[in-house]
């Protein structure tokens, strides 16, 4: 029963609507009519520029990061020998949070795409693991500005981190990881359309914030 209590919490910490209360709140604007439509980081940093697209990511990670923390509200899980079901119940409260992003109670269930706060979960959970991936999505980033590519390069790093780099013994969080990457490919779906095309938009990092090309 407590659990339940747990995830449900969990789901209204994921639900909080960062891009559109900054959206609405500073800009006087909302964030789901505007660019991609989408209330993430990316198309934050595509219609509001870098400063208030990394403050969106920075708390919707954060988001991903206090849902997994609910998990130590239980003494249970926090004795050794329940390693698994402690993360188990860790991965739960973060995929929860990350339902709660995508459809936010909040903001009429529509949310950004989850990449943040799952990035959050996996920072809770294993932060070795997840600064890998901010390594490989920084470095996609600087070299191309395209926010999706980086987020979709980065998931596909997450199992092979897991799986060959780390080897990570819980089976479950094996699963887990494969599951995200393609989670993450088929949400991007339209960006990896417009990609291939050429015409997906560029965050302006040093540039001009009119440079979208």
């Amino acid at each position: 029963m407590i659990e339940v209590l747990l995830l449900i919490g969990a789901y209204f910490i994921g639900s909080v609507p960062t891009a559109v209360w900054v959206s609405k709140g500073v800009f006087g604007l909302d964030i789901r009519e505007y660019g991609s439509g989408n209330a993430g980081a990316t198309n934050t940093f595509r219609v509001l520029g870098p400063k208030a697209g990394t403050f969106v990511m920075a708390v919707d990670m954060l988001k991903g990061v206090l849902a997994v923390r609910l998990s130590y509200l239980l003494p249970y899980y926090t004795d050794p020998e329940h390693l698994t079901q402690l993360v188990n119940l860790q991965i739960g409260l973060g995929l929860v949070a990350v339902v709660g992003h995508i459809f936010p109670i909040w903001a009429n269930f529509r949310g950004g795409k989850g990449i943040a706060t799952l990035f959050g979960l996996v920072l809770a959970i294993q932060p070795l693991v997840a600064l890998c991936c901010v390594g490989v999505f920084l470095m996609i980033l600087f070299l191309t500005r395209y926010v999706s590519l980086s987020s979709i390069i980065a998931s596909i790093a997450f199992p092979v981190l897991i799986l060959f780099i780390f080897n990570e013994p819980e089976i479950f969080y094996r699963i887990f990881a494969i599951a995200v990457a393609l989670m993450v490919v088929l949400t991007h779906q339209k960006n990896i359309g417009r990609l291939l095309k050429g015409v997906e938009s560029k965050v302006p990092l040093f540039k001009n914030k009119k440079d979208k090309h």
